[in-house]
C-alpha cells in the first residue's frame, strides 16, 4: 500500500525472527499483526496481536520462518521499521527502530511520529 517496489515495508532482525516463529509455531497462529493505536504518554503506541487469519489489505513480511503482517491503518507509520527482540537482565521483549518516530517517553512503549507524515500535500 505505501511500499517501494522491492523494498521490504519492515525489517526483521535474527534475533526477532526467531521469538516470532517460536511464538507462532506454540501457539499455532498465522503470524503476528503490528499497527498502532492512541494512547501512552507520547500520543500513540504500538500494538501486537496473534493473526489467524491474513486479510487482503495486510503487508506481509515473512522472514526466517516468520511472518508479520501490518495492519493496513498503521502502514505508513511503520515502514522503514526494524523489529528486534532483546533480552536483558531485567525483562525481554520485542524493540521497534522506527525512523518515523520523532520523540518517544521513558518506557519506550509510548511513541510520537513525526509531523510530516500528517502533512497533507
Amino acid at each position: 500500500m505505501f511500499g517501494i517496489p522491492g523494498k521490504q515495508a519492515v525489517t526483521i532482525t535474527p534475533r526477532a525472527a526467531t521469538q516470532i516463529a517460536k511464538l507462532m509455531e506454540n501457539q499455532g497462529h498465522k503470524g503476528l499483526r503490528i499497527g498502532v493505536k492512541k494512547g501512552g504518554c507520547a500520543g500513540m503506541e504500538y500494538t501486537m496481536d496473534y493473526v489467524d487469519e491474513i486479510t487482503e489489505h495486510d503487508e506481509v513480511v515473512e522472514q526466517d520462518g516468520a511472518r508479520v503482517l501490518i495492519a493496513p491503518m498503521a502502514q505508513m507509520f511503520l515502514f522503514g521499521t526494524e523489529i528486534d527482540y532483546k533480552t536483558s537482565l531485567l525483562e525481554s521483549g520485542f524493540k521497534f527502530n522506527n525512523p518515523n518516530v520523532s520523540e518517544a517517553c521513558g518506557c519506550g512503549e509510548s511513541i510520537k511520529f513525526d509531523d510530516a507524515l500528517f502533512a497533507k500535500d
